[in-house]
């Protein structure tokens, strides 16, 4: 291993409510936010929080509060910096939400974002979703139309069309917006970055990235849609929906499930290659790709994910430097071809298990998440999420003494709440984290029709199939759910 790090770290559609209503709601609100009651809440997830006055705090609602959801507040309330003012769930009476709700009993709590937002907008200064992919959008346009910063997990949207209408929506209102890969704010992200701006790793013209490890789909064999079952009680279907085509309720959509369809998620790919790639795309300027190829899929189906996947992304030269060419691997026995040298995964011990699914240790036939970086003079290897990339095989002892100091990483919830402050930048703010998933989102276009598309770049349309161009946009939006994509 071959790094240097810095001396110091661097650091339906809700009808409006009545007037009297609203400002005798808001009224109440106001007086709890000042009161100080989430600040006082000393722990979250059983961490102890620094002392921060209420006053200078971020007041933040939560979109979603089980499952990431939930790991989301806690690490945004473990910075001391946030006043929880509002929650957020479909199911806020299921299991995955009594944690939080015992954590935060007196905060305000809403099934509805439209009414969360609608009766306590004026004190809430941000918004945290940690939703399904396909309910991003909804939520984050709301909230910034309303002036609200906005942290959205990733990827940034459900498809292609929505996550360029939410970088537009970051630009015209003026918001701090976050995406949470949260990696991206973490020591692989100023190793990077130092090690472009000194020439370490140049003239890169491939990356080799896999997700080998057990997915919620693998093993299915299905040829249609499941069938209904009861709607549990403590569960609104019908805004857990939100945007969606209407699906009647099946236990395989929800808490985590949601990622297996097409419909509702975006497979591996979505769930990974935002914490794997994420600054191989940013610090090497790739943008969107121009080919976009299905190379192998095993067990490919019209409703769900591969149970395998190859995928090809060829850029091309940008500026100074060359074409350069991703290969994308899942699947649990797709492993990547790799260089004689490349020895042990790189496993970093804050990255979670993928997606909920138990984890085993990466033994001969397996490896944890990663890539290779196939430089000019020389190969690098990297894990996941914030894990620093290695220099491989002999040619790390040669350049040793050239490598720049950097620094060993910060906070990514820290940096989205000191954003909403105006004291720093989002580091993957939409402008950075769109490209990078309007990438995964091109991948799942290939995936979903098995074949390869062809990309305009400046035009941001698939040229060589009419079928997959229109996936671009995905479905319409159920009735009274139109307005989001209009702001």
């Amino acid at each position: 291993m071959s790094q240097k790090k810095a001396k110091y770290p661097v650091g339906s559609d809700m009808p409006r409510r009545s007037f009297m209503k609203s400002m005798l709601v808001a009224s109440a609100a106001s007086a709890f936010a000042l009161s100080g009651y989430a600040a006082d809440t000393k722990k979250s997830g059983g961490k102890a929080r620094p002392a921060i006055p209420a006053s200078e705090r971020v007041n933040l609602a939560v979109c979603g509060i089980g499952n990431q959801g939930g790991l989301d507040l806690d690490s945004h309330n473990e910075t001391g910096m946030a006043n929880i003012v509002a929650l957020c769930d479909t199911d806020m009476g299921g299991p995955g939400t009594q944690r939080i709700l015992k954590e935060f009993p007196k905060v305000p709590r809403f099934k509805d974002f439209r009414e969360m937002l609608d009766k306590m907008g004026k004190d809430i200064d941000a918004v945290v979703i940690g939703v399904p992919d396909f309910s991003h959008f909804p939520i984050a346009m709301m909230a910034m139309s309303m002036g609200k910063h906005v942290y959205v997990e990733k990827p940034m949207a459900h498809t292609f069309r929505e996550t360029e209408l939410m970088m537009q929506a970051e630009k015209k209102y003026k918001v701090a917006a976050q995406m949470g890969n949260q990696g991206h704010s973490g020591e692989n992200y100023h190793q990077f970055k130092a090690w472009t701006e000194a020439g370490i790793i140049k003239n890169v013209t491939k990356i080799t990235a896999f997700m080998n490890s057990a997915r919620r789909w693998h093993g299915w064999n299905i040829s249609a849609l499941p069938e209904g079952e009861p709607i549990p009680e403590t569960l609104d279907w019908d805004k857990w929906l939100a945007t969606a085509e209407f699906h009647k309720y099946n236990h395989d959509y929800v808490n985590g499930q949601w990622r297996c369809w097409y419909d509702f998620g975006n497979g591996a790919l979505g769930d990974w290659a935002a914490h794997i790639l994420d600054t191989s795309h940013q610090f090497l300027d790739l943008g969107l790709p121009e080919e976009i190829n299905a190379v192998q899929l095993d067990g490919h189906n019209k409703f769900i994910f591969p149970q395998a996947s190859t995928l090809s992304f060829k850029f091309p030269a940008r500026d100074k430097m060359p074409p350069v060419e991703i290969t994308w691997y899942d699947g649990q026995k797709n492993l990547p071809p790799l260089p004689g040298e490349f020895g042990d995964s790189i496993v970093d011990s804050d990255i979670p298990p993928p997606g909920g699914v138990a984890v085993k240790k990466p033994g001969k036939s397996s490896k944890a998440p990663g890539k290779v970086i196939y430089g000019e003079g020389l190969t690098f290897k990297g894990g996941s999420h914030a894990s620093p990339l290695q220099i491989i095989g002999s040619q790390a002892k040669d350049v040793d003494s050239k490598l720049p100091e950097y620094g060993s990483g910060s906070n990514h919830y820290k940096n989205f709440l000191l954003a909403c402050k105006g004291q720093e930048k989002c580091r993957s703010s939409f402008d950075v984290a769109g490209p990078l998933s309007q990438m995964m989102m091109l991948g799942v276009i290939a995936q979903r029709l098995n074949t390869k598309l062809v990309f305009d770049r400046t035009s941001k349309q698939i040229t060589n199939s009419k079928i997959a161009n229109e996936l671009l946009a995905g479905p319409p939006p159920r009735k009274g759910w139109e307005q989001y994509y209009e702001l």
